[in-house]
């Protein structure tokens, strides 16, 4: 999604598809690194094996956060990551997989005069377009006139 302008220049069922990036076995290293999960699953290739998905698979929230490196965010016009609701992993994402970011605008809320709230129907789809992970994103962007806003 492009959080790159005031909360009153979204409008509902405005739609974008992000650039892509592709997961890599450095991306679930570092990954693992950063948040301590070493399950077997993402790290360990002969217990991998054994699974149902037969080779490592990268970590969920992984997917989700690099996900979210794809949104483009404008300094001082988003204010918060306000939240993540029916989050769902539906498909694995493997090492060399490309993911893409596609978004729909789905409410817009105001939050008084400063900010407003744009809810967002997120699908982070793999290059074969199958849908891996399924949310509602939601964040606050400045109002039109808000000073953060051209910060």
């Amino acid at each position: 999604m492009r959080f790159d302008r005031p909360f009153e220049q979204y409008a509902l069922g405005e739609r974008h598809r992000s650039r892509g990036r592709t997961i890599t076995e450095a991306d679930i290293v570092r990954f693992a690194g950063v948040s301590g999960d070493f399950y077997p699953l993402h790290m360990d290739r002969e217990y991998a094996k054994r699974t149902p998905f037969g080779e490592r698979i990268a970590h969920g929230m992984l997917t989700l956060s690099a996900a979210t490196g794809l949104w483009m965010m404008e300094p001082g016009v988003v204010l918060a990551f306000y939240g993540i609701d029916s989050l769902r992993f539906v498909r694995p994402v493997k090492i060399g997989d490309t993911i893409y970011v596609e978004s729909e605008v789905k409410r817009l809320t105001e939050r008084g005069e400063e900010a407003g709230l744009v809810t967002v129907h997120q699908r982070i789809v793999n290059q074969r377009e199958e849908t891996v992970v399924d949310a509602v994103v939601h964040v606050l962007v400045a109002r039109e006139g808000n000073a953060s806003a051209r910060a």
